[in-house]
């Protein structure tokens, strides 16, 4: 066991640290179905998945993500593409 240990806790570090290098992308809220864990999202550009900026439907990585914004809003998000659904993986207000 005390193998593994420091197996797990470099793979968790090297998870975050890919979620940490996705870009912000700029973005507005459109809706949010909290029933489906999904947010509609008008965003810019996605560097990372070569997506032009649109109006979208995403899922998100953790239901409690929904709870950190509201319609109209504006946010950064970070989305990356997860068992081939685009995933919003982090939403903070934008300043």
């Amino acid at each position: 066991m005390k193998r593994i240990t420091p197996l797990i806790t470099a793979f968790l570090a090297c998870a975050a640290f890919a979620q940490a290098a996705l870009p912000l992308t700029e973005a507005e809220v459109r809706k949010i179905d909290k029933n489906a864990g999904k947010i509609t999202l008008k965003h810019g550009e996605i560097k990372n998945l070569d997506m032009p900026g649109m109006t979208m439907v995403f899922q998100v990585k953790d239901p409690a993500l929904l709870d950190k914004a509201k319609a109209g809003d504006k946010v950064n998000v970070t989305v990356d593409q997860i068992n081939g659904a685009f995933t919003v993986l982090s939403i903070e207000p934008r300043k």
